[in-house]
């Protein structure tokens, strides 16, 4: 290999960063090397994909970042039974850019388009369908991937299965995936049906979710995290549908890849890109509950179709976004609840965020079901992801305003999602895993990385003490 030098990398939300050897294999024989070039240099390894992450899950400071975005090659297209193989830099963008104009759409995607499918089988992600589709593991009809061990796997749900329900949703931390082969969702437009509605607190919210989820293919709420009192957890409701075969006069049209395209600009005058820089100005508490509270207002039952594209990638309609939170970023929480416990708990933590200061800036809420994959946030319930804006003068209050919830989230019976949040404590980890679980994983650990090769910030923050 050729000599190293140093880079300073962070991560998505820009509240993490380290200095390390960033690495960017072209071809899938260097990573063979770049685990031996480790185990002789004493090194450690964090893969990354995007660096999409709100955490140190793709950072490793003092040792290798393996960025796998130049592996991005679809190497097999069947547009007969919309099965698709790929390298796992492939991005969500790159994918269903190529696949839509046949057709088919991928069945889970997140939130931006920018990940890569690497990165979504480490993190395991869902999507605003998990309660019909499951995670984008429960998509996969098999992988390849290289372990550190030396050895080179192919894993499905009936070959090496032990390997696959780990490594999807494993945090890069067992092996690196090589080729994904995934089903995709057969569509006959590119366009999807959405309603959208108030709902005037949380339990509303809830319960919208519950009763809306088995009617619909999609369904996510917004939470306004500034409203009190008997509007406490209020916000809005989105559902989607497929549309029917020949429900469309013109598939065709909708779907190409330009119609799906996202606009440059705002109400076609303000460029996008220049937009994080007005955000920055509202994102203050006083600011954001203006807004909030305008946005609720103007709220109202209706009905429309809409692109794809534009349902799906909220979070693409401003490109960086994230830089209106400032300089030291901000951090997102996300917790995973039962049905049973997710009102009490949920009403605790938005009182107590309010009572010292930090209301979320952004709610979001979704319906979820149970999956089989080993480090799972699964469960027969609801999700809510809060974002809160980091400042000098609130960081060691944020962080310890989160360890309570952390505290109330397991004595609700939930769990965690370790894409997202940022201050999970082993002990935490711990509690919502299981001893059975770590176990498991410790042993997967041994045989595929006897000597910890693969091992991330967020492998060394959270799960290294439980060893």
């Amino acid at each position: 290999m050729k000599k190293l030098t140093l880079s300073h990398l962070g991560n998505f939300s820009h509240s993490l960063d380290a200095t390390v050897y960033h690495i960017q294999p072209r071809f899938v024989e260097e990573i063979a090397e770049i685990f031996a070039f480790a185990r002789e240099n004493d090194l450690k390894i964090a893969p990354r994909g995007a660096g999409r992450s709100y955490n140190d899950a793709a950072l490793k400071g003092g040792g290798i970042v393996l960025d796998l975005s130049l592996l991005r090659y679809i190497q097999a297209w069947d547009a007969e039974k919309g099965i698709l193989r790929a390298q796992p830099g492939l991005t969500l963008e790159a994918l269903w850019q190529y696949i839509l104009p046949d057709g088919w759409w991928p069945p889970v995607v997140s939130g931006t388009m920018k990940t890569t499918l690497g990165g979504c089988l480490g993190m395991n992600i869902h999507g605003k369908n998990n309660f019909k589709m499951g995670t984008v593991g429960e998509q996969i009809l098999e992988f390849d991937a290289i372990l550190p061990n030396g050895k080179e796997v192919t894993c499905s749900p009936r070959k090496n299965k032990d390997l696959f329900y780990a490594m999807i949703s494993g945090m890069g931390m067992l092996g690196i995936f090589t080729s994904i082969t995934m089903q995709m969702k057969r569509v006959y437009s590119g366009l999807v049906n959405v309603s959208e509605w108030n709902v005037p607190d949380l339990e509303a919210q809830l319960y919208a979710l519950l009763d809306g989820a088995p009617r619909n293919d999609y369904i996510v709420g917004w939470l306004d995290g500034t409203a009190r009192g008997k509007s406490l957890g209020r916000g809005q409701i989105h559902a989607a549908n497929y549309l029917a075969k020949d429900e469309d006069p013109d598939p065709a049209e909708t779907m190409r890849v330009g119609f799906q395209t996202l606009p440059d600009t705002f109400f076609g005058v303000v460029p996008k890109s220049k937009l994080h820089y007005l955000m920055s100005l509202g994102l203050s508490n006083l600011g954001v509950r203006a807004v909030n509270t305008a946005k609720y207002i103007v709220g109202r039952n209706k009905s429309y179709q809409q692109p794809h594209a534009a349902f799906h990638f909220l979070l693409d309609y401003v490109p960086d976004w994230e830089k209106s939170y400032g300089k030291q970023g901000l951090i997102q929480y996300q917790s995973f609840l039962p049905k049973e416990t997710a009102l009490d708990a949920w009403t605790e933590m938005l009182k107590l965020s309010q009572k010292r200061g930090l209301p979320t800036y952004l709610g979001v809420t979704k319906r979820h079901r149970p999956d089989n994959f080993l480090i799972s946030h699964a469960l027969d319930g609801f999700s809510l992801a809060f974002d809160f804006k980091i400042t000098n003068g609130n960081r060691t209050k944020l962080s310890e305003m989160v360890q309570e919830f952390d505290k109330i989230v397991l004595n609700a019976g939930g769990r965690f999602y370790f894409a997202k949040n940022s201050e999970t404590a082993p002990e935490t980890a711990r509690k919502y895993l299981g001893a059975e679980t770590i176990e498991k994983f410790r042993k997967l650990k041994e045989r595929c990385d006897p000597q910890n090769l693969l091992y991330s910030d967020l492998y060394e923050r959270v799960f290294a003490p439980l060893n």
